[in-house]
């Protein structure tokens, strides 16, 4: 029986901080020692009446050395811009991170150009971007993972099999759609219930901040300077992503069967004979993928859970995998449906 592992999760306040608590009760290899927010001094259940009876700790006014006591590994739900003052002291104490915002995700020129200026321009170049089908044995040797977003995970799973097949000088168009539990549990006019319910529509179309990480992930990954074209929308479903991506080939291929060979052994890769569904990986870390093609036009859909392949299940994965464990220890595979 292998040794439990302590981890310690920052940002316990919001969903992706609650689902990490939900996967990691579970897990038989991690020990949650630690909990944090801003703010501490109150107890987990008042933030999470559901956990009551369950789980119940003190929730801790965030402080890296008190975590170095009791924790090996830390999971950081911190906002941008906050995350990086925090990872970089608990770096510096030689603990394990991995940092669910967009903190180290993207090169110095790119995130400065869209976030703001960075701090830790330091343990920057040294992370490595959590999207296990490509980065898996960065992960497994690294102290620092930037676990990727729900939009860039589903659209980059989706479109980086055909890269290959698409010129540079054609554009791909990428339609999401996310529940609105991806805009956090704080309140806007945009996330109210009257403005969601039987509505839908786009925010920051071609210019949203995860297309230049879409664009760059390609790029580093396939070698290919992209134009990509992406438009999110928000539905009015609580959990769930769907992505269609569009693009034309510059020759013929038989799409199904390369997806089929590029994803034949990753475990959380479904590829699918039919349109996929957001219910069919809500609650689970699948990404489930469908190709279809009319002639050299080309259709790829993906669904996620957004707050678990999207955010805390593939954060555990990474985590797993820095811990020399197996990818799939704790992970959920079976949907919430109906």
């Amino acid at each position: 029986m292998k040794t439990k592992i302590d981890v310690a999760i920052v940002g316990v306040s919001g969903y992706t901080g609650l689902e990490l608590i939900k996967i990691l009760l579970n897990h038989p290899n991690f020990n949650i020692t630690y909990i944090a927010n801003s703010t501490g001094e109150e107890d987990i259940t008042s933030l999470h009446p559901m956990l009551k009876d369950i789980f119940n700790m003190e929730v801790n006014k965030a402080n890296a050395q008190d975590i170095a006591k009791v924790a090996s590994l830390v999971f950081l739900a911190l906002p941008h811009k906050t995350a990086m003052g925090f990872a970089k002291e608990l770096i510096a104490l030689d603990l394990k991170v991995v940092d669910l915002s967009a903190d180290y995700r993207l090169q110095l020129d790119t995130y400065e150009e869209f976030y703001c200026p960075h701090e830790d321009k330091e343990n920057l170049p040294s992370s490595v971007y959590g999207l296990p089908e490509f980065y898996k044995d960065d992960i497994k040797n690294t102290n620092l993972v930037a676990n990727p977003g729900c939009y860039p995970t589903a659209s980059l799973l989706a479109i980086l099999p055909f890269i290959p097949y698409i010129d540079e000088n054609s554009s791909i168009f990428i339609d999401a759609k996310s529940g609105v539990s991806g805009a956090g549990k704080k309140l806007s006019d945009t996330t109210t219930f009257v403005n969601v319910s039987e509505n839908m529509f786009a925010y920051n179309p071609l210019k949203h901040r995860h297309s230049p990480e879409i664009k760059e992930k390609i790029k580093l990954i396939q070698n290919k300077n992209m134009k990509i074209n992406f438009v999110p929308h928000l539905i009015p479903v609580t959990r769930g992503m769907l992505v269609s991506c569009y693009a034309t080939l510059n020759q013929s291929i038989d799409a199904k069967s390369i997806l089929k060979e590029f994803y034949k052994d990753e475990e959380f890769i479904r590829v699918r004979n039919k349109p996929v569904t957001i219910k069919d990986t809500s609650g689970t870390n699948f990404c489930d993928i469908f190709v279809d093609q009319n002639g050299n036009d080309i259709f790829i859909s993906s669904s996620i859970d957004n707050l678990l392949r999207g955010a805390s299940s593939q954060a555990v994965v990474n985590a797993n995998l820095m811990c020399n464990l197996e990818a799939n220890i704790g992970i959920n595979k079976i949907a919430y449906v109906p």
